[in-house]
């Protein structure tokens, strides 16, 4: 990759990061924050099936930076080990759906819309759970304090935080899955589709 393509990527994760954070100030939030649907994951999953993995994660980091400088981290404030986990680890992951970058295009750049839906559909659902996990752990270490009486921490991360992994995995499945067939060439770069 030459420098100039290095600038373009970054610029664009940079972008992405922005826009998922702006994208955050849309309540979209129960009252007890158990069901929290993200919508910046999406520009962050379709920005890592184009430029890859470790962009992906990187912007998905920054974005997880921004919550904390712009104080929205700040509100749910016990320790810090309970920010770094939630906000730029879990963020970061949400980027992992870049594993599957090159199988992604390498369908659409083929048309082949079964293969695209298929691998746009793990993908998210990796970059969800991957996202989710960290969240998970910051329940049961952070959280669970607040679980019921005779609760188990882990069974109540798991119901607080599982409602919202399942509600971002149908959401960007459904928002990218239309994407592949309407936008194709936004999940391309560089390349001509057939």
């Amino acid at each position: 990759m030459s420098k100039k393509m290095d600038l373009h990527v970054w610029v664009e994760g940079t972008l992405v990061a922005a826009l998922a954070m702006a994208l955050s100030f849309i309540p979209l939030q129960s009252v007890n924050a158990s069901l929290d649907l993200s919508l910046g994951l999406v520009p962050l999953i379709l920005y890592s099936y184009r430029r890859g993995l470790l962009p992906g994660l990187t912007a998905g980091f920054i974005w997880g930076l921004l919550n904390i400088v712009s104080g929205s981290a700040l509100k749910n404030f016990i320790s810090v080990p309970q920010i770094i986990f939630e906000y730029p680890f879990a963020f970061a992951f949400g980027g992992a759906g870049g594993a599957f970058a090159s199988k992604v295009q390498q369908a659409i750049t083929k048309q082949n819309q079964k293969k695209s839906l298929f691998y746009v559909t793990l993908g998210c659902i990796i970059a969800v759970i991957a996202r989710w996990f960290w969240h998970y752990w910051a329940g049961v270490f952070v959280w669970g304090m607040y679980a019921p009486a005779g609760m188990s921490p882990y069974w109540y991360s798991f119901v607080f935080n599982g409602g919202s992994a399942l509600m971002n995995i149908i959401y960007t499945v459904i928002v990218l899955g239309i994407l592949t067939q309407i936008a194709p060439r936004l999940f391309v770069v560089n390349q001509k589709i057939n």
